[in-house]
């Protein structure tokens, strides 16, 4: 199940089919769906057996054309010589690995081929679908327009269906690590979303305890508008003075080591408790500081707490 391209021109009922041009697209074509494959699959197979793959799926436009009747024609052809393609282009480990290929195979032909009609039918290009699932054009090697909708369409559909699903899947992975957290500081508690993030391994190096980031949009609630501004002209302006008197007991500074290597201060803060809903557990406890974010942590808002991976390791674990 692919997508092959066939330019045709017509001269007295006579059909001219210009094969090398059919052929060379559809090799490229065909070389750009498996490559769609291989990224969405993190597959680390050799490029050459990708292009292998490619030469053997375009076979199938002089097998077409010379022999429309061929067995590679029916339902049961066509899926066994899908098969023939995912075993050429990445090889046979196992049977749950070919497979997965073989239905990424086919959802990438079905989402490039859908993109390609549907930008048919919005722009109203000279492009039309056969019922045998070959594109056609109607002039020869096809005019400059048809080119141009392959050559140009076919990409921007592939990019935009491979960005989309690099997304996804980021997406997924990070509300697989979102978990519903409560911060309980001088006798109120509200709840956010929290963020568990591995490659947050800050820590207070005179306490030793577990720092995790919350940011502003979170911890206005517990302060005066007027209070937030004098710890965040505190923050800039490294003058300890304009920490709010209230507040003086409850802060404290974190020094840590910023990515590129320079010192740096977080204003952080000592909670009353913490309580994480883990899935089934509840992780309750009060060995951590919060560090103080002036700003958003993320764009969308999904979460407002950075969790330490420590403290799911060693915090207090109750039934939820």
């Amino acid at each position: 199940m692919k997508i092959i391209v066939i330019f045709l021109a017509e001269r007295k009922n006579v059909v001219t089919i210009y094969l090398d041009a059919v052929w060379t697209l559809n090799f490229f074509l065909d070389m750009m769906l498996l490559m769609l494959t291989q990224a969405l699959a993190r597959d680390s197979t050799r490029k050459i057996r990708i292009i292998i793959g490619a030469f053997i799926a375009s076979l199938l436009v002089p097998i077409n054309i010379y022999f429309p009747d061929s067995f590679f024609s029916s339902v049961a052809g066509k899926f066994l010589y899908s098969v023939i393609i995912i075993l050429c282009a990445f090889g046979f480990l196992s049977i749950y690995r070919m497979m997965k290929l073989l239905l990424l195979f086919y959802f990438t032909t079905f989402a490039i081929g859908g993109g390609l009609i549907a930008i048919h039918f919005l722009l109203q290009s000279p492009i039309g679908v056969s019922t045998n699932g070959i594109l056609t054009f109607n002039s020869g090697y096809g005019d400059p327009i048809s080119w141009i909708f392959v050559v140009i369409g076919f990409p921007l559909v592939w990019l935009f269906t491979k960005g989309r699903m690099d997304k996804h899947a980021v997406d997924k992975i990070r509300y697989d690590q979102l978990y519903p957290v409560t911060i309980q500081l001088k006798n109120k508690s509200y709840s956010t979303t929290g963020y568990i993030d591995s490659g947050n391994q800050l820590v207070d190096p005179l306490t030793k305890k577990p720092v995790i980031i919350c940011d502003e949009l979170f911890l206005k609630q517990w302060f005066t508008e007027n209070d937030w501004k004098l710890l965040k002209s505190a923050n800039k302006e490294l003058d300890f003075e304009k920490i709010p008197k209230e507040w003086e007991s409850s802060i404290q500074i974190v020094p840590y080591r910023g990515v590129q290597g320079g010192s740096n201060f977080l204003f952080a803060m000592r909670p009353d408790q913490l309580i994480v809903y883990y899935g089934e557990q509840k992780i309750v406890t009060s060995k951590l500081l919060i560090g103080i974010q002036f700003a958003a942590l993320t764009k969308d808002q999904s979460y407002h707490c950075l969790l330490q991976p420590q403290i799911i390791t060693t915090a207090a674990v109750h039934s939820a």
